[in-house]
Order: C-alpha cells, then sequence, then structure tokens
C-alpha cells in the first residue's frame, strides 16, 4: 500500500535528552508500506585490497596458520575483509566532503531489522533492534567511484545491468551517516503476508487477528544509532494475538517505523516450544566464496546473490512440512550497512523469519570475532525451551567453535547441526578447519554434507541428523579435504604444503 511522503511523521531531531526517553502520546501513523529491499543505503573508501594480500601473505609464511592458528580475520570471523571496518559517523562525511548543513537537508531513515518476540508472564516481549541513519545525497558518478574500490578487474561502468545495480546498491548502503540520540516508535499491525517484502510461503507463521498498536521504544539510540531492546506489547484491539502458551503457531506482525518510508519489518511471534532452524547465509544459502577474496569481492559487488546449489527447495520443504511451531532465524556477522541487500535476497528465496547482524555496537576486534557467539546465546537464552538446528558451512572457524560449543553448553536445545564442507565441495577453499569441538558430542547429532539433496529425508524433528549415505570421515582435529589434512596431528606431507603454498601464490597474482 503506498502513501504520500507528506503523511509521514518526522523523527525529531537529536537532542540533550538523558538516555531514557521520555514517553510520547500515541500519534498516528502512516499507513503500511512494504519493505522494498532493492532501496538500499550507503558505503565507504578503504585499501582492502592490501589487507586481503596481506592476510594471504600471512598464511602463505605460517605453518601455524595451515594448522588451523592464525588464520586471517575473514576466516575466522566469517566476515569477508571488504565487509570490514566500514566508515561510519564523521568518517563518512569527510571521506564524501559533505558538511553538518548538507546532512541536514537528508531525511531520517531507519533499519528495521525483522525481529523474534518470546512469551512472559507478563505477555509478548518483541526484541526490536536495527539502526537510525541520513543518507548523504551523493552524485551516482560518486557512487561508482566509490564502488569502483571494491572491485577487482573490472569497474562498474563494464558491469551487465544487473551488476551495476548490485554495486551501487551496496555501495550507497555503506556510506551512511548514523543518528544517535534519537527516539525510535514503531507500530504494529497483523501481517497478512510472510517476510520483510511480502514472500508468501513458509515459516508456518500465521496473521493474528489483532495487535495493531503504537510502541514507544524506551531509550534513544546509540551514539552508532542503534537500538536493541525488548518491549512488552498490549494484546489490543478487541484481543487477537494468540497466548505464547495457548498456541503452537508463530504468529507475525507488519512493524513500521514512525517518521519514515524505509523502517519496515516484519516480528514474529515464537512460542515457548518447537523448533528453530539458526541457519548462517554466506556459501550456505549463497554462494559467497569468502575463503577466495577475488571471487568473494565479485559475488557481493558485481554480482546479484544467487542460492548455493538448490538450497532454498530443502528450506521450502522444511517450512512446508514440519510442524507450526518451526520458526526460521537468519544469523550473518556481515555488519548492519550490508543488511538490506541480504534480507532482500533472503526473503525473495526462503521462508520469512527473523534476522540477526553485527551492529555497529561491536565495532573493536575482540568483540567482532565474538559476535556470532554473542548472538546465539542470546536467542538460546532467550527461548530456553526450544530446540534449534544449526546450518552453516566449515568455512568460517567461529562456526566451527560456535556451534559445538552450543550443543556442549545447551545439550537439551541443540537438536542437529548441519555443515556443508566447503573444502569438500570448492577446491578453491585453501583454508583447513577444526572438528575438534565435537568430540564427545552423539556423532548422530550433526552432519558434514557436499550438496544441499544430503538433507533430504530427515527425521528431524524425532532427532535424526544424519544421512547414513554420505561418510563422516570426522577425525577431531584440523581438516582439509584439499590439503589432505586429517587428524589432531595435521602433519603435512610436502607435497600438500607445496600444492597449498602454489595456490595461495596463485591467489595473490590473481589479486593484484
Amino acid at each position: 500500500m503506498a502513501i504520500a511522503a507528506a503523511n509521514a511523521v518526522v523523527i525529531p531531531e537529536p537532542t540533550a535528552a538523558p538516555a531514557r526517553a521520555q514517553v510520547r502520546s500515541p500519534v498516528i501513523t502512516p499507513a503500511a508500506i512494504r519493505f522494498d529491499g532493492h532501496y538500499s543505503y550507503l558505503n565507504e573508501k578503504r585499501n582492502f585490497v592490501d589487507d586481503i594480500i596481506s592476510g594471504a601473505d600471512n598464511v602463505l609464511h605460517s605453518l601455524g596458520s595451515v594448522l588451523g592458528t592464525d588464520l586471517p580475520s575473514y576466516i575466522v570471523s566469517g566476515i569477508p575483509n571488504y565487509f570490514q571496518d566500514f566508515p561510519i559517523g564523521d568518517d563518512v562525511k569527510s571521506s564524501l566532503g559533505i558538511d553538518d548543513d548538507q546532512l541536514d537537508a537528508a531525511p531520517t531513515e531507519v533499519l528495521n531489522i525483522p525481529p523474534y518476540a518470546n512469551w512472559t508472564k507478563e505477555g509478548w516481549n518483541v526484541r526490536f533492534h536495527g539502526n537510525v541513519y541520513k543518507t548523504p545525497n551523493i552524485s551516482q558518478d560518486k557512487v561508482d567511484d566509490l564502488a569502483n574500490i571494491f572491485l577487482i578487474d573490472t569497474e562498474v561502468a563494464e558491469l551487465p545491468p544487473e551488476g551495476k545495480e548490485q554495486a551501487r546498491n551496496l555501495t550507497r548502503s555503506i556510506f551512511i551517516v548514523q543518528q544517535g540520540d534519537q527516539n525510535v516508535t514503531m507500530h504494529l499491525e497483523p501481517a497478512p503476508m510472510q517476510g520483510g517484502d511480502g514472500e508468501p510461503g513458509g515459516g508456518n507463521a500465521i496473521t493474528p487477528s489483532g495487535g495493531s498498536q503504537t510502541v514507544n521504544l524506551p531509550h534513544l539510540t546509540t551514539d552508532q544509532g542503534d537500538f536493541d531492546v525488548f518491549v512488552p506489547i498490549r494484546n489490543v484491539s478487541d484481543g487477537g494475538l494468540l497466548a505464547g502458551n495457548e498456541t503452537n503457531n508463530v504468529q507475525r506482525l507488519n512493524v513500521y517505523t514512525n517518521g519514515t518510508l524505509t523502517g519496515n519489518a516484519t516480528a514474529f511471534l515464537v512460542p515457548p516450544t518447537g523448533l528453530t532452524f539458526i541457519s548462517d547465509i554466506d556459501d550456505i544459502l549463497r554462494v559467497t566464496k569468502i575463503y577466495d577474496p577475488k571471487e568473494g569481492l565479485l559475488n557481493s559487488f558485481a554480482r546479484p546473490f544467487v542460492p548455493w546449489m538448490n538450497m532454498p527447495e530443502i528450506y521450502a520443504n522444511w517450512s512446508r512440512t514440519l510442524p507450526t511451531d518451526t520458526h526460521f532465524h537468519y544469523l550473518t556477522t556481515t555488519p548492519e550497512q550490508a543488511t538490506r541487500v541480504y534480507m532482500d535476497f533472503i526473503y525473495k528465496r526462503y521462508p520469512g523469519g527473523s534476522f540477526d547482524t553485527r551492529p555497529l555496537n561491536f565495532s573493536d576486534v575482540d568483540a567482532t570475532l565474538s559476535i556470532r557467539q554473542f548472538l546465539l546465546t542470546k536467542i538460546f537464552q532467550t527461548f530456553p525451551q526450544r530446540r534449534f538446528v544449526l546450518v552453516a558451512d566449515t568455512s568460517n572457524s567461529d562456526v566451527m567453535k560456535d556451534y559445538p560449543q552450543l550443543a556442549h553448553d545447551y545439550p537439551d536445545q541443540v537438536a542437529c547441526i548441519f555443515l556443508r564442507n566447503t573444502s569438500a565441495t570448492d577446491p578453491s577453499d585453501k583454508f583447513p578447519y577444526d572438528t575438534s569441538g565435537f568430540e564427545g558430542l552423539n556423532n548422530r547429532s550433526y552432519m558434514f554434507f557436499k550438496v544441499p539433496d544430503d538433507l533430504r529425508g530427515l527425521d528431524i524433528v524425532n532427532g535424526q541428523c544424519l544421512n547414513q549415505s554420505i561418510p563422516q570421515n570426522v577425525t577431531f582435529g584440523i581438516q582439509d579435504e584439499v590439503l589432505g589434512i586429517h587428524g589432531a596431528a595435521a602433519k603435512l606431507s610436502s607435497s600438500a604444503t607445496m600444492s597449498f603454498v602454489v595456490a595461495l601464490v596463485a591467489t595473490m597474482f590473481l589479486i593484484l
């Protein structure tokens, strides 16, 4: 449903108000506007090529890296180099050559990340999270100049139309200026469709008969423009919201941010018990190849996102056949600025569900490398009676550490762990992975698989996580199929060492 911009309520300018916002009277909310993932926000200039080369060079000269230690940060954290250290605030203004007066003229915008809600004795508790920012008004020529920094052996002018759109949208999404000390008000109403952009199927969520209301978040945004808070909502409008202890269905509400046409999402009200799928995105739901820097860069900035093989079919089947209490949650450690592109991709191809990303408040190195663990722990503790299916790949070390650790720490909650073995399916993955965390777990509670069809026919509800026809060969140590590394000793033959060195040298020359 479209609406005129004149009907929007303007978010107040930053003030010196205390940390807790004053509760305001309800405001008239604009009519619903569907999320449009094609409209993105903005990006910054950085010498990431040197970073990539440096990372490869460090691995090249360190046998310790071959054995699974001292790996480049983009392998450890799952965050590609080109998605790290985005500029924020004054750095963006400086890099674009704009001042406060120019920025004041830009409208306030909101990234409203699709939230989940849990049931408490007080009722439904929605975790609203996202970012408030402004998009500087810069020319397309300037956007193209900035996008070209992220491209290797090509430039925006040489890309096909869909590649141009991808490069420009993602670049715009990086160069934004976050707005601190802002009040944020949300309007909720029943969601007739699934997902942030109306994706119709999957997720098993239902539309409640009521629940429309306006909620003022209790805190102002952080200095980085972030907001992340659980807020109780009321069962209003003649009821309509089913109590979490009286339904097996996930319910969905559309969430619209007052004062902007951009802050729209879908909230998923998740009952206390049931199955939640937590899925990474890069190299499991989409083709990224973060372990191959040049390809990873092109697959993110110069090519539209594409699914990995027939993985959407697997998720569609899960959403159709699993019980109605099944909930889908997408967790990526990609920074907030790139979230819209990811959400647009997911909601057009996979079941609708809640979303998590790396907030700007996690900006220091230690926090960045632990953000997945932080977000996983948050959802596990929010739903202590639910069982979780964890889906990712072997190409980043934090998954290989955090997933089995969750199974050790929450043995009654982790139902299955599914990991795509990228080094067994893609010869360009030259980095080893560590399976030592899986030692001591039930070997039928996890599976390393090669293609999506390996996941068919599993009785997940009753604990079947292993396709018996797929050899596992887990040796509880450093492994890499390409390099022939198996087991804790992880001793490389001279030929394997030479193959590894030659492969990395070749990668460096490609980058150069």
